[in-house]
Formats: C-alpha cells, structure tokens, sequence
C-alpha cells in the first residue's frame, strides 16, 4: 500500500472518529436536555416565575378601585342576574343548560356566583379574583415556556442552528415572556373589567392542559405508530382532556387547543416528521376536537338566540375577511407599540372594499406566511409560532361577525403569548451576543439592561394608564369617544348611563341625538332617547321615537314592553295591553310582561285573570319577586292567607329589601289577631318602613308604644318616609 494511501485511510477514520464523537455529542446534549425536563424545572426559576406573578398582582392593584360597568356586560353578568345568587343546583342546572346573554360557558357563570357568594355586589372583590386569575396565568406561562424551551433545545438538529444557547438564555426567555404577559397593557381589558372572567379562566385551564400534555406525551407518539390501538384507550390524555373541557366551559375561544397542539408535535416537540406520524398524531387528536366541534355548535346556538351574529346581507364576506387581515396585523402592531388601546374598535363604516384595502391587508400577512414557510427548513420556530398566533385568533377573528366591533384588546390575551415569545428569545439572543464580546462587554451589559428595565417601566406606565380608564362607566365611554369620535355606540351608551344621574338628562339628549346622527338605523338609539323624552315628560316625543324604533327593528320584545309601559302611565291600559302581548308573542318567557298584565287585570277588576297573570310570570322567572308579592297581596285579598304568607315569606327570601312584601307580610300578620303574631307585625311594618315603604310607617303608628321608638330608629332607606313619619306622630 502506498503512502497515499495510506494518509487516506489515517483521514478517513479521523473523520469518522470525530464524526462519532460530534453525533456522541449531540446524544449527550439531547439526553441531558432531556434529563433536565424529566427532572422538572429548576428551583431558582420557579420563584423568578413567582417574583415576575407577584410584581403583575401588584400593578393591577389599581383595578381595586374600579366600579362595576353596568353599561357593559356587567350589568348582565353580575348586577342583574338573579341567577348567580345562590350556589344550588338550580344554578347549575342553569349554568349548564341556558343560552343566558347569548353565551354558554357554564364555569364562568359559576366563579361569578362564587364571587357574590364571597363578596356580594363589592366590585373590589370581583376584581380582585380576576387580578389573582391573570397572576397565576403568568407564573404558569413563565413555567410552560421553560419546559417548551428546553424541549425545542433538546430537539435542535445538527442542521438547525441553535436559537437556546445555554440555561440562562432559557431562563431569559422564560422571564420576559412572563414579563411581557403579566404587564403589557393589551391585556388590561381581560383583567380590570370583570365580566372578562371568562379570558382568564379559558387561559388558566388552556394553559394547564397544555403543560399536562407536555408532561404524558412525551415520547409517546412512538408508541401509538407501534401500537395504533393505544389511541383509542389513551388514558394517558386524561389530564390534559379534563383541563380543556375546563377551558371549553370557561370561553369557547379555546377551541383551537388541539390544533395548537399538532403544531407542537411538530415543532419543538418533533413528533410529527412524516406523514404516518401526522396521522397518528391526528388521530391521538380526536377527542380534542370533537369537543371543539360540540362546543363550537353550543356557541352558535347561544349566539343566534339573541341573533348577536351579524347577517352576511350586513357584513359581506369580502368585507369580513378583509378587517380580519388587517386585525392580524394591527394586533402584532400594538404588541410593540401598544399605543391608542380602545375598548370599543368600532367597524369600518364603508363596507364596499377599495383596491388599497385588499393590498394593505393581505400584503403583509402573504409575506410574513411565505417568510415563515422559507424558513421552516432550517427555522421551525417561525411557523410554529406564526401557526399559532393565526389559530387562537380565528374564532374571533370576525369571519363569523359578533357584536359591532372590529377588533378587541381582550381577543389578544392567549394569541399574545406566541409574539411575547418572540421577544423573550431575541431578548434572549441579544443577551448571548452581548456576553461573547471581547471589548466593551460590561457596557453593553449594562446597556442592554437599561433598555429592557425601561421598556418593561414603560409599559407597566401604560397599563396603569389603560386601568384607569375602565374606572366607571362615564369615564370608559368618554374615552371611547375621544379615541374615536365616530362610534355612536360610544355616544349611545354614555347618553343610556348618564340619563339616571341627577340634573343630566340634557347632557344624556344631546348624546343621543348625536348617536342617532351618526347611525339614524341603530335602533336602540331611538328607544333610549324615547325613555330620556318619557323622563322629561314630552310623552309625545317618546312615543315618536318608539314607534321609530319599532319600524326598523319589529321583532324586538323590549321596545313594545317599554312602549306598553308608556301607554299606561298616559292611561291608555287598551294599548298598553295590545303592547303586552305582542312582548309574549315575540318573547313567550317575558315575565314583566305577564306581570303587567296581571296588574292591568286588576285595575279592570278581573282578580281570576290576574291570578293566572301572576302564575305565568312565575313560571317564566321563579325568582321574580313582585310576582310573588302581588300574588300574594291577591291571595290575602281573596281570604287565602296560608298561600298568601307563602308567596310572600319567598318573595323576601329572593329580595331582602322588598318593602311591600314585609308590608303586605305584617299585614296579615296582624289581621290574625293572635298576641305572637302582633309581634312578628311589628318587626315587618318596622324593616319596611326602613326601606322607605309609607304604608309601612302609618301602619307602625297605629301600634300602641311606636311613635318614640320611631323618632330615635337609624332610617336605612327613604329619608322622605322618615320626615313624613315624624310629622304624622308631631300631627297625631
């Protein structure tokens, strides 16, 4: 053998040599990366995820001030909703099987009716769940990217550059991310409004069904290709299943869960690598998405009852699907500048697309996905992400338009996570590069830290900022109009809040007529301004604008209830009547409308009419208290005074403050004649006369031994049936 061929040989097996050492390497990287994940994540990291929940805790403090926003869905999730007053099955039975405010997410309705079990109508104490909600969603997120991070580090091939140089570049990642979630001011309207409950709830049990599937499907893909019949008994998805139906009860956004997770089997998790696994992979999904798809059909079941879906006819599907490009791209926008955040984006007015509108939406969004593309050979990160920040935006991306808004800051709290992640790494890299300088190193340490602590100030600034401006109803909607002075919901609903303040009915008319201004087609301006004309008593006027209203939207219960109210108080009872059944006709569960019908019954003299009334509108609403309280004022009446303590001994237990109950209730106690009963006469006429009931009052002084009492009793309720009391004793 020649010496040429010799040295040939030599090279040749120091290249395998060093070959074998590099892939001898790479195992030990990937086992050791491993290692470290089935080890669980290190402890300092754990309080750094700690320190990052309790400093988000901390700014949202603020919120602890903020009032509930009767004008804005708080009014229907907590103020006025009866049903979340007790916990009993009943609640449950409702939560689960009623379409309420066009919704169905049962577990939301129940951490409601737990806050007012705890904290009753304290709007502190419902902000402050949710501000405990959004502090644990951040520790978790800080410790999902952890184990996410070490997996993409622990699957980095030879031929990928590595993006995750060493643990600290993780544990910088982990941090900002976190620190980026807890405090960016887009997620301000998910925490400081309170019927948002549902974004943190869906996040908390989204973000553990993720971690749980981490945990059991490590390595199991392998498993399934081997043994296809796993699938089908794969108690191993137990956890992660339970935490998304969790999530699916919460808020329907969550959906897209096991499509987020196919796109983390293949990548960082790098279970899906052919098609046979992707398989497998899809099948191991099924019972994901067939309760997305169970929950989806919940969803437009809830939404068409009270037709919250816009019809096509009014949003054209061109239309849609260029606000939904454009969204995309404002939402990423507002991640890094998060600048002009408005709680109401109101949509374009004019719906007939130009030539630019398609090229300013789908310019960006076309280069960003063939960005993504080009570089998932070598950069699987980009499309994994960019996959994902798609996903959990498109049940709200408006291809299926609900409500009238374009767009909503709320709608960004879980898709926010995937550009967060973005900027932990590159804060991540920067952090690598700065650290391997030879001159200057310190400086640009020092440097780099600076920016980042003020950048993270600086948000933290705006999110204070954004906090307040959801301090009252007044306050948000005002702001509404400063941003965008064309919104005539933001005038329309600022005129409906301020019309109930003392001396302010001509600042709530002005603020209608310019809602009606902006839109003469938005029917609900037409029947607010007809109850601000009925205050200022220009019944004519209110009676024009309800007719208005009806003529543009005749299948509305509302507007033929408050018409019909109008009618009676102008004495006009066969109108008002006519009124009342077109409302059941439309509405066959209005209980105010069988109410008043019973109470115009018995204005005509018909007691067994209004009876049947009274029992109809129980049936429709069993906790609506007046019903009980005239029915049993009608049953005392007609000697059935057994029935009539019933219905009234329920009545106060729906409504402790019900001063005709206690009344109607001491009433006939007295009438029995019996000693002990004359007692229990007495503390009823004494808790209605408290809370303003003058019948309540005269009947206290016709009881031997009252009067002094009375003139030394703390008043809680009409301090004008306190003044009249005293004058009626000094007058006796």
């Amino acid at each position: 053998m020649g010496k040429a061929s010799k040295k040939k040989k030599a090279a040749k097996e120091i290249n395998e040599s060093t070959g074998r050492t590099q892939s001898s390497q790479r195992f030990v990287e990937k086992k050791s990366s491993r290692t470290v994940c089935a080890q669980g994540i290190p402890s300092e990291r754990y309080y750094l995820a700690l320190l990052v929940a309790l400093i988000t805790f901390a700014l949202y403090l603020p919120a602890l001030g903020n009032e509930f926003l009767a004008s804005w869905d708080d009014g229907d999730y907590v103020l006025n909703n009866v049903h979340i007053r007790s916990l009993n099955l009943s609640l449950l039975k409702w939560a689960f099987f009623d379409f309420y405010a066009s919704n169905w997410h049962p577990l939301t309705w129940i951490s409601h009716a737990l806050d007012y079990a705890v904290w009753g109508l304290k709007a502190w104490g419902h902000h402050l769940t949710n501000i405990i909600l959004h502090g644990v969603n951040t520790f978790i997120l800080i410790f999902l990217v952890f184990r996410l991070v070490e997996r993409a580090k622990g699957s980095t091939e030879s031929s990928e550059p590595s993006l995750f140089l060493n643990q600290r570049a993780i544990t910088i990642t982990g941090v900002v991310t976190g620190l980026l979630f807890g405090l960016h001011p887009l997620h301000v309207e998910s925490v400081a409004w309170i019927s948002e409950r549902k974004d943190l709830l869906c996040a908390l049990f989204y973000l553990l069904s993720v971690v749980m599937y981490l945990k059991y499907e490590e390595g199991n893909l392998e498993k399934l290709v081997e043994k296809p019949a796993l699938m089908l008994f794969n108690w191993r998805h137990l956890p992660a299943l339970g935490f998304f139906i969790l999530a699916l009860l919460s808020k329907p956004m969550a959906v897209t869960l096991p499509f987020v997770l196919l796109i983390l089997d293949w990548y960082p998790l790098k279970r899906i690598h052919s098609l046979r696994t992707f398989s497998v992979a899809f099948i191991d999904k099924l019972p994901f998405i067939a309760l997305s798809v169970i929950s989806s059909i919940l969803t437009i079941l809830a939404q068409r009852t009270q037709m919250a879906f816009q019809l096509m006819e009014f949003v054209p599907f061109p239309t849609r699907v260029i606000v939904a490009a454009k969204s995309l791209m404002t939402y990423l926008w507002k991640v890094v500048f998060p600048f002009h955040l408005v709680p109401f984006y109101p949509y374009p007015e004019t719906l007939s697309p130009t030539p630019t509108d398609y090229i300013l939406a789908y310019i960006p969004l076309v280069a960003i996905t063939i960005a993504s593309v080009a570089f998932a050979r070598k950069r699987k990160l980009w499309l994994s992400v960019w996959g994902y920040y798609v996903i959990t935006l498109l049940p709200v991306i408006g291809i299926l338009q609900v409500g009238r808004q374009a767009m909503a800051d709320r709608y960004m709290y879980l898709p926010s996570v995937g550009p967060f992640l973005i900027l932990g790494l590159l804060s991540a890299w920067i952090w690598a590069r700065v650290s391997v300088l030879d001159s200057w190193k310190q400086v640009a340490k020092y440097l780099s830290t600076s920016i980042a602590v003020i950048a993270l100030c600086f948000i933290s600034y705006l999110t204070f900022e954004q906090i307040g401006i959801w301090k009252n109803n007044i306050d948000l909607w005002s702001y509404v109009i400063e941003k965008e002075p064309k919104a005539y919901s933001a005038y329309y609903i600022r005129s409906f809040m301020t019309k109930g303040k003392k001396g302010q009915l001509d600042k709530a008319l002005e603020d209608a007529d310019k809602a009606i201004a902006l839109n003469p087609t938005f029917w609900p301006s037409y029947k607010n301004r007809a109850d601000i004309f009925e205050r200022m008593r220009l019944f004519d006027k209110a009676l024009a604008d309800y007719d208005k209203a009806i003529a543009i939207r005749p299948s509305d219960a509302e507007i033929y209830y408050n018409r019909g109210m109008l009618f009676e108080k102008i004495g006009q009872r066969d109108k008002a009547a006519v009124d009342y059944d077109k409302v059941i006709s439309l509405n066959p569960q209005h209980h105010q409308a069988y109410y008043n019908l019973g109470l115009l019954s018995l204005k005509e003299g018909s007691r067994n009419e209004a009876l049947s009334f009274f029992d109809r509108s129980i049936v429709a609403n069993p906790r609506y208290d007046k019903a009980y309280v005239s029915r049993g004022e009608l049953y005392a009446f007609l000697g059935q005074a057994d029935r009539a303590l019933e219905d009234l001994n329920y009545a106060v237990f729906l409504n402790q403050k019900n001063a005709a109950a206690y009344n109607e209730r001491g009433n006939i106690y007295l009438r029995s004649g019996r000693k002990e009963e004359k007692e229990l006469a007495l503390s009823d006429f004494r808790a209605a006369c408290n809370l303003g009931n003058n019948d309540g009052c005269s009947s206290l002084l016709q009881l031997d031994g009252v009067v002094i009492d009375l003139r030394n009793a703390p008043f809680k309720g009409n301090n004008d049936a306190r003044f009249a009391l005293i004058e009626f004793s000094d007058y006796q």
